[in-house]
C-alpha cells in the first residue's frame, strides 16, 4: 500500500494519538524488522573492521537502495574509514608499581590498560603524578597543571569535572559535565603535555557507568584512526584504575586518596609527585584495516537550496565479541545502537516516499562510535558535502524500547536554536522537552552529534524522556537505571520480543517531521552566543579570501 504524507496521517489519526506524538507513516513493525536483524547473533556484535562490518553496512546500503535513497559518496553508499585495530595479548599485560609503594596491578580486576597507538609492543614507564581532574580551562580560570613538566610521567587523573561550588554554581557547567570531564579529553591533554601514560580513576558515580562497563569497553580490541604525522607523540599507555586499587596504591606511599580528591576541588591545586614508579608493557596484535560510513541522500527540489542539507545520523557499530558474561560473549547492541539505526532507516524510507523538501536530506550511518566517535570524526574531517552546507545534524543514539513518552530528552537543546525549534514543533502534540536527567554523565560529548558540532554544524541527539504514557511516574527513571546497570555495553543488550517499539516509531515520526521542517524552512539553525562551537561555524561560513 502506498504511504501517504505525514500531514494526511496526522489529520486522520484520533486526537488522542496525535496528542501523544505517535502520528506519522513510520510504524513499530517497520522498526522491529531491522532491529531484529541488526541485533542478531549473525552480526556478531557489529564490530568495525570485521566480517560483521561488511554484513552490516551492506544490509544498510541495500535497505537505502530498495527505498529509493540515492548513494551519497560519488555514486556509492560507502565512505571508507581507515581504522587501526590493536589488541593486547592478555597474558602479556604487565603493570607494576615500585618505589614508595610496591604493587602488582591485576588486569582487569584493578586496571584496564591498552596501547596508546597502533604498535606491536607498547610500553610506558615513569613516575606516577597525580594531576587532579587534569583540566586546563582558561574560560574557567582553571589550570590543574600549573606549568609542571610532565614529559615521561604517568598521570593519575580523576574522571569528570571539578565540582561547582556555592560561590560558583556554574563552574564547569554546574551539575552538567563539560568536555573537560570526558575520558577522551584526559588522554588528549596528557598527550599534548608529553606524558608517557594515563590512568583514570574510576568511580561509578563520577563516570556514570560501573566498572564492568569499563572492562567490556576497553579490555578487548581497540580501534583508532591512523595518526597524523604532525600529531604529538602518542601515549604509551591509556587506561583506567579502580578507586580501591588507586586508594591502596597511594596509601602505600603515605598518600590519602580522599584528601587528594578533596584537594583537586580547588583552583590552588598543584600536581602531586607520588614517588611511585609505574611500569607497563604489553604485546599487541596490530591490523591496519578499514570500515565504512554508509551515506544516502534524498535530494531537495529547490534550485537555490538543494545543495544544503539536513543530516540524520546514527552509529551502526557495537562492541563485537568480547569478555563472556554468563556464557554469552556476543555484545549484540540491540538498544545501543541497533534501535537508532533501525529508526533512521525507517525515516529514510518514509522521506524517500514523501514529497521532496527544498533542502536535501542526508542519512549517515557512521562506524566506530564505540571506539571514540571515529566514524563521525572522520566524516567531520572529510565530509561528503561541504560542512558549511549542512544546516543541522539530528542524531539518534539509543531509542526507547519501552513505549511512548510525553517528553523528549535532547542532548544540546540548550546550545542552539534547534532546541526551541523542536520544542515548538512538538508542543501542539502535548509534548515537551525535558532537561537532561543526568547532565553529570556528559551525554552531549558521548555520541556522534558531537563530531558534527566540533566542525560547527548545529547538532542535537534526540531520545525519549522519562515520562512514559500509561506507566508509573518513576518508570522511566527505573528503566534507565536498570539498563545502565545490567545491559549497557553488556551481552544482555540483546533483542527481546517484549520490546515495545511504539515509542521508537513515535520518536522516528517526530524526527522525520523535524528534519522536513528544517529542510523547508527559510531560517537555518544557529548556535547560541555562549556555545563553544559558534566560532567554528562562523569560520566555516566565511568566504575564502
Amino acid at each position: 500500500m502506498r504511504l501517504v504524507t505525514f500531514a494526511l496521517v496526522a489529520s486522520l489519526a484520533p486526537a488522542s494519538v496525535v496528542a501523544q506524538g505517535a502520528a506519522g507513516p513510520i510504524t513499530a513493525t517497520q522498526i522491529d524488522g531491522d532491529l531484529r536483524f541488526l541485533s542478531s547473533d549473525l552480526l556478531e556484535g557489529r564490530a568495525p573492521a570485521t566480517r560483521a562490518d561488511k554484513l552490516t553496512t551492506e544490509y544498510i546500503a541495500d535497505q537505502l537502495r530498495s527505498a529509493g535513497v540515492e548513494p551519497g559518496v560519488n555514486g556509492s553508499y560507502f565512505q571508507t574509514v581507515p581504522i587501526d585495530v590493536v589488541k593486547a595479548d592478555p597474558a602479556s599485560i604487565r603493570v607494576s608499581a615500585t618505589g614508595k609503594s610496591t604493587m602488582t596491578l591485576k588486569s582487569p580486576d584493578d586496571v584496564v590498560v591498552f596501547a596508546g597507538s597502533a604498535v606491536e609492543n607498547s610500553k610506558a614507564s615513569g613516575e606516577l603524578v597525580y594531576v587532579g581532574y587534569g583540566a586546563s580551562a582558561p574560560e574557567y580560570k582553571w589550570d590543574d597543571y600549573k606549568g609542571t613538566d610532565l614529559k615521561g610521567k604517568i598521570l593519575l587523573v580523576l574522571v569528570n569535572d571539578p565540582p561547582a561550588s556555592t560561590a560558583e554554581p556554574k563552574l564547569f557547567g554546574g551539575k552538567a559535565m563539560t568536555y573537560y570531564g570526558r575520558w577522551t579529553y584526559k588522554y588528549e591533554e596528557a598527550e599534548r603535555r608529553g606524558a608517557a601514560g594515563v590512568l583514570i580513576v574510576h568511580t561509578t558515580a563520577a563516570a556514570s557507568y560501573p566498572w564492568h562497563t569499563v572492562v567490556g569497553s576497553w579490555s578487548g580490541e581497540q580501534r583508532t584512526l591512523p595518526r597524523d604525522a604532525s600529531s604529538a607523540p602518542p601515549l604509551g599507555m591509556r587506561g583506567w584504575i579502580t578507586d580501591s586499587a588507586a586508594t591502596a596504591l597511594l596509601k602505600g606511599a603515605g598518600l590519602d586518596m580522599a584528601k587528594l580528591r578533596k584537594d583537586a576541588e580547588s583552583r590552588d591545586f598543584k600536581p602531586v609527585s607520588t614517588g611511585i614508579d609505574i611500569d607497563f608493557s604489553a604485546h599487541n596484535s596490530v591490523n591496519h584495516l578499514s570500515s565504512a560510513n554508509v551515506v544516502g541522500v534524498v535530494r531537495g527540489h529547490d534550485s537555490k537550496l538543494k545543495n544544503e542539507y539536513v543530516a540524520i545520523s546514527a552509529h551502526w557499530d557495537h562492541l563485537g565479541i568480547g569478555v563472556p558474561v554468563d556464557g554469552d560473549s556476543i555484545y549484540n547492541g540491540a538498544v545501543d545502537n541497533g534501535s537508532g539505526v533501525a529508526s533512521v532507516l525507517a525515516i529514510a524510507r518514509a522521506a524517500a516516499k514523501l514529497s521532496t523538501t527544498r533542502r536535501s536530506l542526508i542519512f549517515l550511518f557512521v562506524t566506530a562510535e564505540e571506539s571514540g566517535l571515529l566514524g563521525s570524526q572522520f566524516y567531520g574531517e572529510h565530509p561528503t558535502v561541504p560542512a558549511n552546507a549542512i544546516v543541522a545534524d539530528l542524531n539518534l543514539d539509543v531509542i526507547t524500547v519501552n513505549g511512548r513518552v510525553r517528553d523528549l530528552e535532547v542532548m544540546g537543546d540548550n546550545k542552539s536554536t534547534l532546541g526551541p525549534m523542536l520544542a515548538s514543533l512538538i508542543r501542539p502534540q502535548g509534548m515537551k522537552l525535558s532537561p537532561d536527567a543526568h547532565p553529570e554523565a556528559g551525554h552531549f560529548y558521548r555520541s556522534d552529534h558531537f563530531s558534527f558540532a566540533k566542525v560547527g554544524i548545529p547538532s542535537v541527539s534526540i531520545g525519549a524522556g522519562e515520562d512514559y504514557i500509561g506507566k508509573p511516574k518513576d518508570f522511566g527513571e527505573k528503566a534507565s537505571v536498570d539498563y545502565n546497570e545490567h545491559r549497557y555495553h553488556q551481552p544482555a543488550d540483546a533483542y527481546s520480543p517484549d520490546f515495545d517499539l511504539s515509542g521508537a516509531a513515535q520518536i522516528s515520526n517526530i524526527v522525520l517531521k523535524f528534519a522536513r521542517t528544517l529542510a523547508n524552512s527559510p531560517v537555518t539553525p544557529t548556535w547560541n552566543a555562549d556555545a563553544e562551537f559558534k566560532a567554528a561555524r562562523e569560520k566555516s561560513l566565511k568566504p575564502l579570501s
